[in-house]
């Protein structure tokens, strides 16, 4: 009975919000920070880490007038929330592409090349 060793679900679900939200590329949407601030612009792209690059984007700070920015890059760490467009079909965007998608299995590599190198492989030589 051996116990099982814990499973890292939270990072699968945190790559495959990355990838959702990679997908929306030229769409217009609403980021809420954790100050407060709210952000308005095009998504240009999202990278691994979740930073998101916008475009013509318009940034609201809590209780101040709103300033546009031609291009805006947001790190990931600081969103609270996206707000998506409504016209968005979501549909389209949830379906999981990588699972259809399977990684062959490659054979492990003879080492023929260190095994030719003949005594002492890599070192000072003889003396």
């Amino acid at each position: 009975n051996r116990p099982k060793q814990p499973t890292n679900n939270n990072r699968l679900v945190d790559m495959k919000l990355v990838k959702f939200l990679q997908k929306l590329t030229r769409e217009q949407v609403t980021i809420e920070l954790k100050n407060g601030t709210v952000i308005q612009g095009t998504v240009v792209g999202v990278d691994a880490t979740m930073n998101c690059h916008l475009r013509k984007a318009k940034v609201t700070l809590r209780g101040k007038s709103p300033k546009s920015y031609s291009t805006l890059s947001v790190r990931g760490s600081t969103m609270r929330s996206w707000i998506l467009p409504e016209s968005l079909n979501l549909d389209a965007l949830l379906v999981d592409t990588d699972e259809d998608k399977v990684k062959p299995v490659v054979p492990p590599q003879q080492h023929q090349q260190q095994r030719s190198r003949g005594r002492g492989g890599r070192g000072r030589g003889r003396r």
